[in-house]
Parts: structure tokens; sequence; C-alpha cells
């Protein structure tokens, strides 16, 4: 009986310039994952940590929305780039590079080439983490990050609708083929709460815990549809950089010790 050949050994490259690298990713678009990485990253700032954060969503970049920034990196040789800072954080993304309305038409190797030069050309300095806001889907930017780049864990984030979860669980099974280490799944949009006090479960109930269960993965925690949240991302200054106290900003919080203490 021939025997399966062993899985390929990839040669997974640190990023330069942090001491840990973190996925924040979903498989699913439109779950609130660039909001909830974005806080996420100044809630862990809040924390004593110095954060980079890195948008690799090449086709929809968010970041510079996110931040309020529209400023290009500079380049003292030609080849590496400075990230820009805002609120004491170093960034880089796509959208820094171009500008707002120029569609990405790119093939896959440009999508890769693109990648490599964000995580291997630019010049972070003395970061404790950063935070990677990943693009929807299981593909070749996924895989790039998952076979060639070294991280340290994946956060998954969805939605507790049975359609979000459809995804999010072909990403689960992507990093755990890949050897990516998730560290949890996080609950978003799981509940709005009214102005009569009563907590909507909008996007129905119970689906990101049961999913953490049936792989199982930690469950990281729940965060509400907020107004206030909405406001403070359209307004370019995320909620837990300008509100720290806020309630929502608390959750946050919580999230993060429990990822600082996976990291410590």
């Amino acid at each position: 009986m021939s025997q399966k050949p062993p899985p390929k050994q990839f040669v997974k490259t640190p990023i330069k310039g942090a001491k840990f690298t973190l996925l924040v990713s979903s498989a699913k678009g439109g779950v609130g994952k660039s909001t909830v990485a974005v806080n996420l990253a100044f809630a862990l700032q809040n924390l004593g940590l110095k954060i980079g954060i890195l948008d690799a969503d090449v086709y929809g970049p968010s970041l510079p929305k996110l931040i309020n920034l529209n400023e290009k990196p500079k380049s003292e040789d030609g080849k590496a780039l400075i990230p820009v800072e805002k609120y004491n954080a170093q960034c880089m993304s796509m959208g820094f590079l171009v500008d707002e309305q120029t569609p990405m038409i790119w093939r896959g190797p440009m999508v890769i080439s693109a990648i490599k030069t964000m995580t291997q050309k630019v010049l972070w300095k003395d970061r404790d983490i950063i935070i990677i806001d990943m693009p929807p889907g299981t593909g070749d930017t996924q895989l790039t990050f998952a076979q060639e780049v070294k991280v340290d864990g994946a956060i998954i984030v969805s939605t507790p609708q049975d359609l979000a979860l459809l995804d999010v669980k072909r990403g689960i099974q992507m990093f755990d083929k890949t050897g990516v280490k998730i560290l949890g799944l996080i609950d978003n949009m799981s509940f709005f709460k009214g102005d009569d006090g009563k907590e909507y479960k909008i996007f129905g109930e119970g689906g990101v815990e049961k999913t953490a269960k049936e792989f199982n993965k930690e469950f990281l925690g729940h965060l509400p549809l907020h107004q206030d949240l909405r406001n403070s991302t359209d307004e370019g200054n995320p909620l837990t950089h300008s509100k720290p106290d806020h309630e929502v900003s608390k959750l946050f919080e919580s999230i993060a010790k429990k990822i600082k203490n996976y990291l410590d």
C-alpha cells in the first residue's frame, strides 16, 4: 500500500519590526470585519501595546476611511515603504497608494505581489503587534498569508446569520489545513438594543458560539449593532480610540485582554 506524501512545508517569512502578527478574517463580506479589526487594534493599544494596522484588502481597502487618512507612504530608497501614522498607530493600505475612486482590476499574481510588498517591504518599527484586516474569501490573499507569512494567529469575525456562517466555516477549515492557529471567534452585530432597553437579535442568535463549539475553537465575545460605532467609523475616529470608556469599547477591551493573554 502506497503511503500518502507528507504535507508540503512552506517557508514562512515574519513581518519585520513586529513581535506578533494577527489576522482578522471572516471569509464573508459584510459582517463588519474591518470595523472590528481597527477597533480591536486600538483596544490593544489601550492595553499598552504599540500597534500596526495592515489593510490587506487590495480590491476594497477601507483603512483610509476608517481612520480618516489619505496620505501616501514615503520611501527613502525607492524600494521600502515607511508606514503612515495616525493615532500613534503605524498603518499601511493599498488605499494609500491609489486614488480612492480607482478600481483595482488585477489578476491573482498582481495581488500576491502587492501582498508581498506590504508584508516584506514596509518598514514597520518597534511594534508589539500588527493587526491585519483580511479581505473576504479564501483566495490568493488568504493563501499567501497562510503559506508565506509567519503569523501568530487568526481571529474569525461573523454575524450569527446562517448564510454568513457557511463561508466562515470554509475559512476556519482553510486556516486549519494551512496550520494557522485560530485564537477564537467573535459574534459581531449580535444584537441591537432599542430605546426600550430590549435586545433585538436581528441576525439570529447563537450561531457563532455554536460554530466555535463545532470546530473546537474559543468563543471570544459578542459585539452589538450600535449607532455610535457606526458614527465613529464614518468619522474616521475608531470608537475604542475616541471613547475608550464607551460600553461598546469595553466589550472590545474584554476581547483584547483575551488576545493579549494568548500572546503573552
